[in-house]
Protein backbone atom coordinates (compact mmCIF):
# COMPACT_ATOMS: atom_id res chain seq x y z
CA UNK A 1 0.00 0.00 0.00
CA UNK A 2 1.30 3.52 -0.78
CA UNK A 3 1.75 6.21 1.38
CA UNK A 4 -0.68 8.19 0.50
CA UNK A 5 -3.46 4.84 0.91
CA UNK A 6 -2.19 4.66 4.62
CA UNK A 7 -2.68 8.41 5.20
CA UNK A 8 -6.29 8.27 3.58
CA UNK A 9 -6.70 5.14 5.14
CA UNK A 10 -5.60 6.66 9.31
CA UNK A 11 -8.12 9.66 7.83
CA UNK A 12 -10.82 7.70 7.63
CA UNK A 13 -10.65 5.62 11.13
CA UNK A 14 -10.01 9.23 12.91
CA UNK A 15 -13.65 9.98 11.67
CA UNK A 16 -16.06 9.40 14.57
CA UNK A 17 -18.92 6.16 13.18
CA UNK A 18 -21.82 9.14 13.39
CA UNK A 19 -19.95 11.67 10.68
CA UNK A 20 -22.35 11.17 8.16
CA UNK A 21 -25.25 12.10 10.21
CA UNK A 22 -28.49 14.18 10.87
CA UNK A 23 -28.54 16.77 14.05
CA UNK A 24 -32.08 16.64 14.67
CA UNK A 25 -33.84 18.14 18.01
CA UNK A 26 -35.84 15.68 19.93
CA UNK A 27 -38.76 17.16 18.55
CA UNK A 28 -37.78 16.49 15.42
CA UNK A 29 -36.77 12.98 15.91
CA UNK A 30 -40.09 12.05 17.27
CA UNK A 31 -41.57 13.43 14.34
CA UNK A 32 -39.05 10.90 12.24
CA UNK A 33 -40.22 8.19 14.30
CA UNK A 34 -43.65 9.06 13.48
CA UNK A 35 -42.80 9.32 9.70
CA UNK A 36 -41.50 5.35 9.54
CA UNK A 37 -44.14 4.42 11.43
CA UNK A 38 -46.53 5.31 8.71
CA UNK A 39 -44.13 4.08 6.33
CA UNK A 40 -44.46 0.92 8.30
CA UNK A 41 -40.65 0.39 8.24
CA UNK A 42 -39.03 -2.43 9.72
CA UNK A 43 -37.25 -2.63 13.09
CA UNK A 44 -34.08 -3.43 11.42
CA UNK A 45 -34.85 0.01 9.13
CA UNK A 46 -35.83 2.18 11.89
CA UNK A 47 -32.42 1.71 13.55
CA UNK A 48 -30.65 2.21 10.33
CA UNK A 49 -32.23 5.51 10.70
CA UNK A 50 -31.48 6.59 13.94
CA UNK A 51 -28.09 5.16 13.24
CA UNK A 52 -27.48 8.37 11.47
CA UNK A 53 -29.40 10.95 14.10
CA UNK A 54 -27.18 13.25 16.11
CA UNK A 55 -29.27 14.79 18.75
CA UNK A 56 -28.87 18.68 19.67
CA UNK A 57 -30.70 18.53 22.73
CA UNK A 58 -31.23 15.81 25.95
CA UNK A 59 -33.47 12.84 25.27
CA UNK A 60 -34.65 12.77 28.63
CA UNK A 61 -36.20 9.34 30.39
CA UNK A 62 -39.95 10.89 30.62
CA UNK A 63 -39.45 11.55 26.68
CA UNK A 64 -38.48 7.77 26.20
CA UNK A 65 -41.05 6.58 27.44
CA UNK A 66 -43.79 8.33 24.85
CA UNK A 67 -41.35 6.99 22.25
CA UNK A 68 -42.99 3.34 23.33
CA UNK A 69 -45.47 2.86 20.44
CA UNK A 70 -43.32 4.53 17.70
CA UNK A 71 -40.38 1.79 18.02
CA UNK A 72 -41.27 -1.08 16.90
CA UNK A 73 -38.22 -3.43 17.86
CA UNK A 74 -35.16 -4.54 19.58
CA UNK A 75 -33.07 -3.18 17.25
CA UNK A 76 -34.72 0.39 16.99
CA UNK A 77 -35.04 0.58 21.36
CA UNK A 78 -31.70 0.33 21.51
CA UNK A 79 -30.75 2.88 19.54
CA UNK A 80 -33.12 5.09 21.18
CA UNK A 81 -30.39 4.14 24.41
CA UNK A 82 -27.95 4.76 22.65
CA UNK A 83 -29.18 8.48 21.70
CA UNK A 84 -29.97 8.87 25.10
CA UNK A 85 -26.42 7.48 26.06
CA UNK A 86 -24.67 10.05 23.74
CA UNK A 87 -27.02 13.15 24.26
CA UNK A 88 -26.63 12.65 28.10
CA UNK A 89 -24.92 15.94 28.66
CA UNK A 90 -26.46 18.21 26.27
CA UNK A 91 -29.21 20.79 27.57
CA UNK A 92 -32.77 19.97 27.65
CA UNK A 93 -35.13 20.55 25.21
CA UNK A 94 -36.50 24.37 24.92
CA UNK A 95 -40.01 22.66 26.26
CA UNK A 96 -37.68 21.59 29.83
CA UNK A 97 -35.66 24.84 30.16
CA UNK A 98 -37.78 27.93 32.34
CA UNK A 99 -37.47 30.98 30.60
CA UNK A 100 -37.18 33.13 33.92
CA UNK A 101 -34.84 35.79 33.89
CA UNK A 102 -31.49 34.77 35.86
CA UNK A 103 -31.68 35.45 39.46
CA UNK A 104 -29.65 38.39 40.82
CA UNK A 105 -25.71 37.83 42.28
CA UNK A 106 -27.54 37.60 45.76
CA UNK A 107 -30.33 35.24 44.97
CA UNK A 108 -27.26 33.30 43.27
CA UNK A 109 -25.08 33.05 46.40
CA UNK A 110 -28.12 32.33 48.63
CA UNK A 111 -28.67 28.93 46.22
CA UNK A 112 -25.23 27.98 46.80
CA UNK A 113 -24.88 27.98 50.27
CA UNK A 114 -27.90 26.13 50.62
CA UNK A 115 -26.79 23.73 48.64
CA UNK A 116 -23.12 23.49 50.13
CA UNK A 117 -25.10 23.24 53.84
CA UNK A 118 -27.93 19.98 52.09
CA UNK A 119 -24.11 18.01 50.98
CA UNK A 120 -22.49 19.04 54.39
CA UNK A 121 -25.44 18.46 56.66
CA UNK A 122 -27.79 15.81 54.82
CA UNK A 123 -25.81 14.25 51.80
CA UNK A 124 -23.14 13.51 53.61
CA UNK A 125 -24.30 12.26 56.80
CA UNK A 126 -25.91 9.56 54.73
CA UNK A 127 -26.12 6.16 56.67
CA UNK A 128 -24.67 2.64 54.95
CA UNK A 129 -26.66 1.65 52.24
CA UNK A 130 -26.27 -1.00 49.69
CA UNK A 131 -27.91 -0.93 46.15
CA UNK A 132 -28.04 -3.00 43.17
CA UNK A 133 -25.89 -1.58 40.04
CA UNK A 134 -26.96 -2.40 36.59
CA UNK A 135 -25.37 -1.26 33.95
CA UNK A 136 -25.02 -1.27 29.77
CA UNK A 137 -22.11 -0.56 28.16
CA UNK A 138 -22.35 0.71 24.71
CA UNK A 139 -19.30 1.32 21.89
CA UNK A 140 -18.23 2.02 18.49
CA UNK A 141 -14.47 1.48 17.73
CA UNK A 142 -11.70 -1.03 16.27
CA UNK A 143 -10.94 -4.47 17.79
CA UNK A 144 -8.33 -4.04 19.85
CA UNK A 145 -5.05 -5.20 18.81
CA UNK A 146 -4.42 -8.87 19.48
CA UNK A 147 -1.45 -11.13 21.74
CA UNK A 148 0.63 -11.90 19.25
CA UNK A 149 2.90 -10.21 16.60
CA UNK A 150 1.52 -8.00 13.99
CA UNK A 151 3.95 -5.98 11.66
CA UNK A 152 3.59 -2.03 12.17
CA UNK A 153 3.47 -0.92 8.51
CA UNK A 154 1.03 -0.69 5.67
CA UNK A 155 -0.45 -3.91 4.49
CA UNK A 156 -3.94 -4.41 3.32
CA UNK A 157 -6.53 -4.36 5.84
CA UNK A 158 -7.36 -7.89 5.23
CA UNK A 159 -3.80 -9.55 5.99
CA UNK A 160 -3.11 -7.67 9.23
CA UNK A 161 -5.23 -8.04 12.73
CA UNK A 162 -4.40 -4.64 13.52
CA UNK A 163 -6.42 -3.10 10.85
CA UNK A 164 -9.57 -5.88 11.62
CA UNK A 165 -12.61 -3.17 12.28
CA UNK A 166 -15.60 -4.54 13.29
CA UNK A 167 -19.19 -2.58 12.88
CA UNK A 168 -18.52 1.52 13.39
CA UNK A 169 -21.85 2.05 14.25
CA UNK A 170 -22.64 2.44 17.86
CA UNK A 171 -24.17 -0.44 19.81
CA UNK A 172 -24.90 -2.11 22.82
CA UNK A 173 -22.42 -4.43 24.18
CA UNK A 174 -23.11 -5.87 27.14
CA UNK A 175 -24.61 -5.33 30.25
CA UNK A 176 -23.89 -6.81 34.21
CA UNK A 177 -25.41 -6.55 37.43
CA UNK A 178 -23.44 -6.19 40.52
CA UNK A 179 -23.75 -5.13 44.63
CA UNK A 180 -22.62 -2.13 45.36
CA UNK A 181 -22.58 -0.22 49.04
CA UNK A 182 -21.96 3.30 50.13
CA UNK A 183 -21.34 5.43 52.93
CA UNK A 184 -21.83 8.78 53.67
CA UNK A 185 -23.16 8.78 50.42
CA UNK A 186 -19.69 7.99 48.48
CA UNK A 187 -19.41 4.61 46.45
CA UNK A 188 -17.61 2.30 48.10
CA UNK A 189 -14.60 0.60 45.75
CA UNK A 190 -15.31 -3.36 44.98
CA UNK A 191 -14.54 -5.60 47.87
CA UNK A 192 -13.46 -8.62 45.64
CA UNK A 193 -10.75 -8.67 43.23
CA UNK A 194 -12.55 -8.10 39.58
CA UNK A 195 -11.21 -10.56 37.83
CA UNK A 196 -12.80 -9.86 33.96
CA UNK A 197 -10.09 -9.99 31.91
CA UNK A 198 -10.25 -6.24 30.64
CA UNK A 199 -8.47 -5.33 27.57
CA UNK A 200 -7.70 -8.60 26.05
CA UNK A 201 -11.48 -9.12 25.54
CA UNK A 202 -11.94 -6.01 23.77
CA UNK A 203 -13.27 -3.70 26.32
CA UNK A 204 -11.84 -1.35 28.68
CA UNK A 205 -13.61 -0.19 31.27
CA UNK A 206 -13.15 2.78 34.20
CA UNK A 207 -12.22 1.15 37.23
CA UNK A 208 -13.09 4.07 39.91
CA UNK A 209 -16.63 5.75 40.85
CA UNK A 210 -17.33 9.32 39.83
CA UNK A 211 -15.90 12.36 41.81
CA UNK A 212 -17.74 12.22 44.89
CA UNK A 213 -20.23 15.20 45.59
CA UNK A 214 -18.83 16.46 48.69
CA UNK A 215 -15.47 16.75 46.94
CA UNK A 216 -16.71 18.04 43.81
CA UNK A 217 -18.62 20.48 45.38
CA UNK A 218 -16.07 21.50 47.50
CA UNK A 219 -13.58 22.29 44.49
CA UNK A 220 -15.88 24.20 42.19
CA UNK A 221 -16.83 26.70 45.00
CA UNK A 222 -13.26 26.76 45.96
CA UNK A 223 -12.46 27.52 41.96
CA UNK A 224 -14.35 30.80 42.32
CA UNK A 225 -15.61 30.21 38.57
CA UNK A 226 -19.01 28.78 39.83
CA UNK A 227 -21.69 31.34 37.97
CA UNK A 228 -25.48 31.15 36.96
CA UNK A 229 -25.64 29.06 33.43
CA UNK A 230 -29.42 28.43 32.70
CA UNK A 231 -32.61 27.10 34.38
CA UNK A 232 -34.04 23.32 33.31
CA UNK A 233 -36.99 21.20 34.87
CA UNK A 234 -35.47 17.69 35.95
CA UNK A 235 -38.76 15.23 37.29
CA UNK A 236 -41.04 18.88 37.43
CA UNK A 237 -38.52 20.30 39.90
CA UNK A 238 -37.09 23.56 38.84
CA UNK A 239 -33.54 23.45 38.80
CA UNK A 240 -30.44 25.87 38.93
CA UNK A 241 -27.62 25.31 36.50
CA UNK A 242 -24.24 26.42 37.68
CA UNK A 243 -20.96 25.96 35.77
CA UNK A 244 -17.37 25.51 36.96
CA UNK A 245 -13.83 24.78 35.79
CA UNK A 246 -11.50 23.66 38.34
CA UNK A 247 -7.30 23.66 37.69
CA UNK A 248 -5.68 20.24 37.94
CA UNK A 249 -3.42 21.75 40.72
CA UNK A 250 -6.19 22.44 42.59
CA UNK A 251 -8.34 19.10 41.65
CA UNK A 252 -8.31 15.60 43.03
CA UNK A 253 -10.29 14.59 39.77
CA UNK A 254 -8.46 11.55 38.17
CA UNK A 255 -8.82 9.04 36.21
CA UNK A 256 -8.04 5.02 36.51
CA UNK A 257 -9.00 2.84 32.96
CA UNK A 258 -8.17 -0.86 32.53
CA UNK A 259 -6.48 -1.74 30.57
CA UNK A 260 -3.93 -1.16 27.24
CA UNK A 261 -1.70 -3.06 25.15
CA UNK A 262 1.73 -2.20 26.25
CA UNK A 263 3.76 -3.45 22.64
CA UNK A 264 7.71 -3.97 22.62
CA UNK A 265 9.52 -3.76 19.52
CA UNK A 266 10.89 -6.78 18.74
CA UNK A 267 12.58 -6.05 15.72
CA UNK A 268 12.94 -4.23 12.48
CA UNK A 269 12.12 -5.31 8.82
CA UNK A 270 13.63 -4.41 5.57
CA UNK A 271 12.61 -4.11 2.11
CA UNK A 272 12.34 -7.12 0.62
CA UNK A 273 12.31 -9.32 3.39
CA UNK A 274 9.31 -11.35 3.32
CA UNK A 275 7.59 -11.76 6.92
CA UNK A 276 3.89 -11.55 5.78
CA UNK A 277 1.92 -11.07 2.46
CA UNK A 278 2.65 -7.19 3.02
CA UNK A 279 6.39 -7.75 3.64
CA UNK A 280 6.72 -9.91 0.90
CA UNK A 281 5.63 -7.00 -1.56
CA UNK A 282 8.39 -5.00 -0.07
CA UNK A 283 7.27 -3.81 2.94
CA UNK A 284 8.95 -1.98 5.84
CA UNK A 285 8.33 -1.31 8.92
CA UNK A 286 8.95 -2.97 12.50
CA UNK A 287 7.24 -5.91 14.64
CA UNK A 288 5.10 -5.90 17.43
CA UNK A 289 4.38 -7.73 20.14
CA UNK A 290 2.21 -7.16 23.14
CA UNK A 291 3.68 -7.90 26.04
CA UNK A 292 0.66 -7.28 29.09
CA UNK A 293 -2.49 -5.16 29.62
CA UNK A 294 -1.76 -1.73 32.08
CA UNK A 295 -3.93 0.23 33.29
CA UNK A 296 -4.30 4.17 32.44
CA UNK A 297 -3.81 6.63 35.30
CA UNK A 298 -4.41 10.37 35.17
CA UNK A 299 -4.90 13.46 36.94
CA UNK A 300 -6.40 16.09 35.27
CA UNK A 301 -8.33 19.37 35.90
CA UNK A 302 -12.17 19.97 34.61
CA UNK A 303 -15.25 21.48 34.37
CA UNK A 304 -18.68 20.99 34.44
CA UNK A 305 -22.03 21.50 35.38
CA UNK A 306 -23.95 21.76 39.23
CA UNK A 307 -27.98 21.28 39.05
CA UNK A 308 -29.24 22.80 41.96
CA UNK A 309 -32.94 22.55 43.30
CA UNK A 310 -33.91 26.01 43.05
CA UNK A 311 -36.44 25.50 46.61
CA UNK A 312 -35.03 22.95 48.28
CA UNK A 313 -31.00 23.54 47.52
CA UNK A 314 -30.67 19.99 46.89
CA UNK A 315 -28.01 18.65 44.10
CA UNK A 316 -30.34 16.83 41.63
CA UNK A 317 -27.61 16.25 39.15
CA UNK A 318 -23.84 17.09 38.21
CA UNK A 319 -21.71 16.41 34.87
CA UNK A 320 -17.27 16.53 35.36
CA UNK A 321 -15.69 16.76 31.73
CA UNK A 322 -11.65 15.82 32.43
CA UNK A 323 -9.37 18.21 30.54
CA UNK A 324 -6.88 15.63 29.33
CA UNK A 325 -4.49 15.66 26.48
CA UNK A 326 -4.80 14.38 23.06
CA UNK A 327 -1.92 12.36 23.12
CA UNK A 328 -3.64 10.41 26.37
CA UNK A 329 -5.21 6.94 26.16
CA UNK A 330 -8.31 8.74 27.63
CA UNK A 331 -8.61 11.28 24.50
CA UNK A 332 -11.96 13.07 26.91
CA UNK A 333 -14.14 11.64 29.58
CA UNK A 334 -17.59 12.97 30.52
CA UNK A 335 -19.58 11.86 33.51
CA UNK A 336 -23.25 12.48 34.28
CA UNK A 337 -25.01 11.48 38.08
CA UNK A 338 -27.99 11.98 38.28
CA UNK A 339 -30.04 12.29 42.15
CA UNK A 340 -33.15 11.44 43.25
CA UNK A 341 -35.61 11.01 46.57
CA UNK A 342 -36.11 6.90 47.31
CA UNK A 343 -37.82 5.79 50.20
CA UNK A 344 -35.31 3.71 52.11
CA UNK A 345 -36.48 1.92 55.54
CA UNK A 346 -39.47 4.49 56.31
CA UNK A 347 -37.57 7.86 55.37
CA UNK A 348 -37.09 9.76 52.32
CA UNK A 349 -33.35 9.87 51.17
CA UNK A 350 -31.73 11.80 48.19
CA UNK A 351 -28.94 9.42 46.72
CA UNK A 352 -27.79 7.90 43.27
CA UNK A 353 -30.27 6.56 40.97
CA UNK A 354 -28.28 6.75 37.37
CA UNK A 355 -24.95 7.81 35.89
CA UNK A 356 -23.82 8.42 32.17
CA UNK A 357 -20.11 7.94 31.05
CA UNK A 358 -19.07 9.08 27.87
CA UNK A 359 -15.29 8.66 26.68
CA UNK A 360 -13.02 8.66 23.84
CA UNK A 361 -10.25 5.99 24.23
CA UNK A 362 -7.82 4.67 22.40
CA UNK A 363 -7.93 1.21 22.32
CA UNK A 364 -4.93 0.13 20.49
CA UNK A 365 -2.37 2.05 23.61
CA UNK A 366 0.21 2.11 22.15
CA UNK A 367 -0.10 -0.17 19.22
CA UNK A 368 0.53 0.95 15.53
CA UNK A 369 -2.06 3.80 14.75
CA UNK A 370 -2.91 4.20 18.27
CA UNK A 371 -3.31 7.68 17.65
CA UNK A 372 -5.97 7.35 14.93
CA UNK A 373 -8.07 4.11 16.07
CA UNK A 374 -10.32 5.49 18.75
CA UNK A 375 -13.24 4.12 20.44
CA UNK A 376 -16.58 5.80 21.19
CA UNK A 377 -17.66 3.92 24.72
CA UNK A 378 -20.99 4.97 26.40
CA UNK A 379 -21.67 3.48 29.98
CA UNK A 380 -24.71 3.97 32.15
CA UNK A 381 -25.31 2.67 35.29
CA UNK A 382 -28.72 2.68 37.03
CA UNK A 383 -29.20 2.37 40.98
CA UNK A 384 -31.70 0.39 42.35
CA UNK A 385 -33.14 -1.48 45.53
CA UNK A 386 -32.01 0.89 48.18
CA UNK A 387 -31.57 -0.46 51.58
CA UNK A 388 -29.86 0.16 54.97
CA UNK A 389 -26.71 -2.48 55.15
CA UNK A 390 -27.05 -5.12 57.62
Amino acid sequence: MKCTGIIALLLILAIPAWSATRSLTVDQLRLLLTDLQRASKSDDQVATELKSVDLTEELTASTMQTFGNLVPGPLSTEQIYVLQARSAMLPAPAADRPADPAPDPAAQQALLAKAQAYVAKTYSQLPILTATRMSARFQDGVEAVHSFSGMNQGTAQDTDPLWQTTNLNVRLVNTATAPVESANGIEKPSSGKDKTNWGANNLITPVTPPLPLPTLLQEATASGSLHFLRWERIADRKVAVFDFAVEKKKSKFGIDYCCFPSSDTAGMLSSGIGISQGAANGGTGNLQTVSEWKPFKAAAGYHGEIFIDSELGVVLRTITTGDFKKTDFVHSESVRTDFAAQSIAGKTLIVPIQTFTVAEIVPNGDSFAAHYAVRHMFITQTYSGYKLAQ
